[in-house]
């Protein structure tokens, strides 16, 4: 017999699983979560939390080295890269707690253990205390992802890291090589370049970041070469050769040469695969295709009253995504009216890098390919007085627009605090805005999102400042 029978059980308490639960329970539903690690997830424990205090222990780290152009001095400047990871696990064991206590407040079940599907509506839980049954009349899925591995360069947690021992280094290596440049790898690259490491990235696409537009990531690439970090584009690791304490890799360039490297360090940053190991969903019925399990747009599995949502139904791997999916899934099983599915056209994507990057919607490539005459507006930092005040004087916002009916169709920004900035524009894309109503918004004076005013000005041949 089951334990108890649940209006809702969620499997995974990572962003996607806890916000599900949560509006869960505010619709009424008594509900529970199964977790067999750290309430949070990867992200609050291991992924997008812990990394952003370490890069800003990084960020301040750089401010300190340009102290002389503000009129400041300091003498014996260092890091204590011990201390530096101890504040990043602090700050992730807070915001765990936080979790424990949301579950609370919300009457919760926390159930720990590792869940399993079997019979309809019934989930087998083994934990440290043992096993147990319960039984639901709906289920969530949200497990979410792992690093992929490739043949050749698996992790080995020594010297071939993924991003969770990268978080926790026990000294600073002096040379790294990170594989893969997309958000995850270049904000490590940029956390260890800040603290004096020689990096180098290689990337087998041509360009960095290849899913933001290719005119940041130009800028992108300039802003971190001029930082000391070394990028290989078009170019593949071919082999990696492990010593006593470093790594020789073989890479094969664009041009048919080879390249010998030796460093301390690798990271391997090559993308996510999603957890549908030992969860019994096949035997379920549940579809999965390439690691990832397939839902339709209101995150439904196919099997009645089985959700998917997060980093297991795929791109983009974002934590706000798996947010936004929970709180879908939750109202789709409530019955709620007016509901929306997910337009991820509309999810901002941010990496905190330094300089930073953020984006939302089509690229000027992607809208063209898509048939849109589009009118393209840029802007840069140089030009804005709030920027220049606080010595941040490198980065640009472009806009993207449609040029027959003046839809904002995509954003894209690299420079201080974009990631911040970006809700604008992803407000904008939600209300369906048009350049003439982005146009009448009075933005206030010094700020950093005049230049989001004035980018789209420029779309249309009215910058100001310019």
């Amino acid at each position: 017999m089951a334990e108890k029978t649940y209006d809702l059980v969620v499997i995974g308490s990572g962003p996607g699983g806890y916000v599900a639960a949560i509006r869960a329970a505010q619709l009424g539903m008594d509900v529970a979560i199964v977790e067999r690690a750290e309430l949070g997830g990867i992200c609050l424990n291991w992924g997008c939390i812990p990394t952003k205090a370490l890069l800003r222990s990084a960020e301040i780290y750089h401010s300190l080295s340009r102290l002389e152009e503000f009129g400041l001095k300091a003498d014996n400047i260092g890091f204590d890269a011990a201390a530096v990871v101890k504040r990043s696990r602090k700050v992730a064991e807070q915001l765990s707690n936080g979790v424990k206590f949301l579950m609370k407040k919300h009457k919760i079940a926390v159930i720990e253990g590792r869940a399993k599907l079997g019979a309809p509506g019934r989930i087998l839980v083994e934990g440290a205390s043992g096993k147990s049954e319960l039984q639901a009349k709906n289920i969530i899925l949200a497990t979410g992802a792992r690093a992929r591995t490739l043949p050749g360069i698996e992790p080995d947690g020594k010297l071939i890291w993924t991003y969770r021992e990268a978080m926790v280094p026990a000294a600073m290596p002096k040379s790294l090589l990170v594989i893969g440049s997309g958000a995850i790898g270049i904000e490590f690259a940029s956390f260890y370049r800040a603290f004096g490491v020689e990096v180098t990235v290689v990337e087998v696409m041509d360009r960095i970041l290849p899913v933001e537009d290719a005119e940041i990531s130009d800028l992108a690439a300039k802003a971190f070469r001029k930082q000391g970090m070394k990028l290989l584009l078009s170019a593949k690791v071919e082999k990696l050769e492990k010593g006593a304490d470093s790594v020789t890799a073989t890479i094969g360039l664009k041009d048919g040469k080879k390249e010998t490297l030796t460093v301390d360090r690798v990271i391997s940053a090559v993308g996510i695969t999603g957890n549908v190991e030992d969860l019994g969903l096949e035997q379920a019925g549940v579809k999965i295709d390439r690691g990832h399990v397939v839902v339709n747009e209101w995150l439904e599995t196919g099997v009645k009253g089985v959700y998917a949502i997060g980093d297991l139904v795929g791109a983009p791997w974002l934590a706000h995504k798996a947010m936004h999916e929970g709180v879908i899934a939750a109202e789709r099983i409530a019955g709620a009216k007016g509901l929306h599915p997910l337009d991820v056209t509309k999810v901002p994507g941010c990496t905190y890098s330094s300089p930073q990057i953020a984006s939302v919607g089509l690229t000027e490539a992607r809208a063209k390919e898509g048939g849109r005459e589009v009118k393209v507006g840029r802007f840069p930092f140089r030009a804005n007085g709030k920027a220049i005040a606080l010595g941040e004087q490198d980065g640009l916002v472009k806009t993207v627009f449609d040029a027959r009916t003046g839809e904002l169709l995509g954003a894209h920004m690299i420079g201080a605090e974009v990631t911040e900035l970006i809700q604008g524009y992803t407000v904008a894309r939600a209300l369906e805005s048009t350049e003439a109503d982005l146009m009448q918004t009075i933005f206030p004076h010094p700020t950093l999102s005049e230049i989001m005013h004035e980018s789209v000005l420029d779309a249309f041949g009215r910058a100001l400042h310019i």
